[in-house]
């Protein structure tokens, strides 16, 4: 608990928490917002998937803004974005007014807030602690970020199946201006280098550093199938499974269970890690498959999906805290919000591809099959990363 001695720290912590709580609510109720205007999956595929567009679209960009500009500015204007597409989308849902392409262009909107939003924040936090309570802080991060998302899935869950979605994501529009809020108590001092004029520059060389070392390139390339496949799960095919069989609440809970997974990991982060903690991490992702499996039965055992969410959660959270760690001890501060947003970019690029093209895969030959396919490519990936020297060589710093 010692970075919460910090003042920044506590504004940085507060205000993800927001956000998250904010966005869980949302990832429960959008899928079902779209299937209640439109009734289709492949067109919940469409709408989550133009979220991911923008934001990989955006990423480097807003890696450039990060570094450029004070990092603490550029998350209070990302805030003010993300509460606004997310306000309006609210509104339309609750007016009757909602269209398929209202929904895609305010999802545009929303994605391109997280572009500017992700590289600036997850760069602030060695800003707001000593170095040597780095792990803790990372930790902490985690800790908070899903206490949020678990508390937000958990009333998302309830919020949709009485009142509807559309008042679900109002609490997210809410929730981002509250962030924006706490954010303006976060005082740091500024990384930004004087003379910078060039963003062709600047892109290559957050590039040098991205490449420079094989363990990061190799474990982004891991999770641009790993992202892939669970959003297109969790953002698609399993609102659909829920919508045929559990119901709804059931299904925001289900994703609560793995927020209370990722929280019970990040815990655990945060009192001890092995030495190659990136190594082990890495390993754990195939865990997040659990919940795949479960699914992919015709007539899901809630309560298995429920422990299998959870074990997943924890799995990756172990993952989580190990690549931060390991990304700050070894990127110099003043490109750190750049290799960010290339790693972000390679994570999250196949994100729309996977949400766009499993609703057809699913419609087409079931979305248990669906589910067995996404889960082999998560399977040979991780292991194919493991084998890398680079990745079982780093240790902790």
């Amino acid at each position: 608990m010692a970075p919460l001695r910090h003042g920044n720290f506590r504004a940085l912590a507060l205000g993800r928490v927001l956000m998250m709580f904010g966005n869980g609510m949302a990832s429960v109720a959008l899928a079902f917002a779209v299937l209640d205007v439109t009734g289709s999956l492949a067109q919940v595929g469409l709408v989550v998937g133009a979220r991911s567009v923008a934001n990989v679209s955006l990423l480097l960009l807003g890696g450039v803004i990060a570094d450029r500009m004070p990092r603490a500015l550029v998350i209070r204007g990302a805030c003010v974005l993300a509460a606004l597409s997310q306000g309006l989308l609210a509104l339309t849902l609750l007016t009757g007014t909602a269209t398929l392409t209202v929904m895609i262009v305010l999802s545009l909107l929303n994605g391109a807030a997280a572009a500017a939003n992700l590289p600036a924040a997850a760069a602030l936090t060695p800003q707001t602690v000593p170095l040597t309570l780095l792990r803790q802080a990372n930790a902490l991060v985690g800790i908070a970020k899903q206490m949020g998302m678990f508390a937000g899935m958990s009333v998302g869950g309830v919020a949709v199946g009485l009142l509807g979605p559309g008042w679900a994501i109002g609490v997210d529009a809410l929730m981002f201006a509250a962030a924006g809020v706490a954010f303006l108590f976060l005082r740091v001092p500024s990384t930004v280098s004087p003379g910078r004029s060039n963003v062709l520059r600047d892109l290559r060389e957050g590039w040098s550093e991205f490449v420079a070392r094989p363990w990061v390139w190799i474990i982004v390339l891991q999770f641009m199938v790993v992202n892939a496949g669970w959003s297109a799960t969790t953002a698609v095919l399993g609102p659909g499974i829920a919508d045929e069989t559990f119901g709804r609440t059931t299904w925001g809970l289900v994703m609560a269970a793995n927020s209370v997974g990722l929280l019970a990991g990040g815990v655990l982060a945060a009192r001890w890690q092995p030495r190659r903690a990136l190594f082990y991490g890495t390993a754990l992702v195939t865990l997040q498959t659990l919940p795949f499996f479960v699914l992919a039965d015709p007539s899901p055992m809630v309560p298995l999906l429920f422990a299998a969410m959870f074990v997943g959660g924890v799995a990756v959270e172990q993952f989580t805290v190990a690549w931060e760690v390991s990304v700050q001890e070894n990127i110099p501060p003043d490109r750190l919000s750049r290799v960010y947003s290339y790693d972000a970019l390679g994570s999250f690029v196949a994100m729309p591809v996977g949400q766009v093209a499993i609703g057809p895969l699913a419609e087409t030959i079931g979305p248990e099959r669906s589910i067995l396919i996404v889960a082999g490519l998560t399977i040979i990936a991780t292991l194919a990363a493991v084998a890398a020297p680079s990745v079982r060589s780093l240790r902790r710093g």
